[in-house]
């Protein structure tokens, strides 16, 4: 059965016709054959600090680990990371969101570099305009590929107010998996959402958290001290600042008596927000052991958004030893385990201002709250998270290989 091999010349790309009848796996470069190559096809990347990017680093630091071969194609990024070239993918800023930069690429482009890098699979994160482009490129090429559904597109076209968007999200969510092999959807909220819509081959796969890096013993005194001079407890929130994170019900925890909010991240509504929580510090966006002693250092975390796949956000809270306060929707239904923090009604200010009042009022049962979620989330870290992945690129890369060898005989 003939394979298709790297052409000589980029422009052979364009000369040849796909069809379904011809869909070939391309011949694999591989010698070592626990080796994988995988292309990461992401439509977020380093500079931009947000949920896919974090999970796309530390896949791409996990397979450098292990041995593996990568490249990544983003609309954004450095010329490499972790040891992986980075190729730049055509695209633009969303009017409403200039930060933000999002794919819109050829398939034609796409497919040269998969001929070029010869993948085993394709790892298609959070996928929207790139990511579909990346599908059915892959799919004419008859690579497998494995698709982290990491954004709820629908839920931010409501948000956002797009005329038609809703509908055209729906479509374009539906689109994208069914073109893919294998979808990994974070939790059960999110593959119940994919399987109202008739999404085949859909795998519950969390999101890991780093346990080193968020620990209670990056509370810090000195700073609580600072962003509480008069002894409030700290209420924060972490994450971007974009409408569809409900930010405004912060309003009703802003004004609780002996309560100090800490905004830390960026975003388009940076803006308003600080006109409406007059009472807050905004810390910007951090990194690193900066982010780690805010995260350890608050007495509450509060998370405000109902479209959140998973939560991550939330997570690294728990890891640091903070109880959770976030709504009753999505990941956090999954991410706070029950006795690590409080779930409310999405979009219930006057429920959320609540419980963090509860939690503040009472310092034995905050205690004994932020035990409990830094013990909850002790078994999620991203070695046994993405061991997993790894076993899903081989699992796709299995199923196209019995399945072309039927075709053959």
């Amino acid at each position: 059965m003939a394979t298709l091999r790297r052409p000589d010349r980029q422009s052979a790309v364009s000369n040849t016709t796909f069809s379904r009848s011809n869909l070939v796996p391309l011949q694999s470069r591989r010698t070592d054959p626990d080796r994988l190559r995988v292309l990461v096809v992401t439509e977020s990347f380093l500079p931009q600090v947000n949920g896919v990017t974090n999970s796309v680093r530390r896949v791409l630091e996990h397979l450098a680990s292990e041995g593996h071969v990568a490249e990544v194609f983003a609309p954004t990024g450095p010329s490499t990371y972790a040891g992986y070239p980075v190729t730049i993918a055509r695209g633009a800023s969303l009017p409403f969101y200039k930060d933000f930069r999002i794919g819109l690429e050829t398939r034609r482009r796409l497919r040269s570099v998969m001929l070029r890098f010869q993948p085993d699979v394709v790892h298609i994160a959070s996928p929207a305009t790139l990511g579909y482009q990346a599908a059915k490129a892959a799919r004419e090429l008859g690579i497998p590929t494995v698709a982290i559904y990491q954004t709820d597109l629908v839920g931010f076209a409501e948000r956002y107010g797009i005329a038609g968007g809703i509908a055209a999200m729906s479509r374009l969510t539906r689109m994208i998996h069914l073109a893919v092999d294998r979808t990994l959807a974070p939790s059960t909220a999110s593959v119940r959402q994919l399987e109202e819509m008739e999404i085949p081959g859909l795998v519950r796969w969390p999101r890991g958290v780093d346990l080193e890096m968020f620990d209670p013993g990056y509370r810090d005194a000195h700073l609580h001290a600072q962003l509480a001079p008069n002894g409030e407890s700290l209420v924060g929130y972490v994450g971007r600042l974009a409408p569809e994170k409900e930010l405004e019900l912060l309003a009703h925890v802003d004004k609780l008596a002996g309560v100090r909010l800490v905004i830390v991240g960026g975003g388009p509504e940076e803006a308003r927000l600080r006109a409406l929580l007059p009472g807050a510090s905004f810390l910007g966006v951090l990194h690193g052991e900066e982010l780690s002693r805010a995260y350890a250092t608050l007495d509450v975390f509060v998370h405000t958004g109902r479209h959140e796949t998973y939560c991550q956000a939330a997570q690294e809270a728990l890891a640091s030893g903070v109880p959770v306060v976030a709504p009753r929707a999505g990941g956090p239904i999954d991410v706070v385990d029950e006795g690590a923090g409080f779930l409310y009604q999405p979009g219930n200010g006057t429920e959320l201002a609540a419980y963090v009042a509860r939690l503040v009022d009472d310092p034995h049962l905050r205690e004994q709250v932020a035990a409990t979620a830094h013990r909850s989330v002790q078994g999620r870290s991203w070695q046994s998270v993405n061991d997993r992945l790894v076993e899903h690129y081989r699992e796709v890369c299995g199923s196209r290989t019995v399945r072309a060898s039927r075709r053959a005989g």
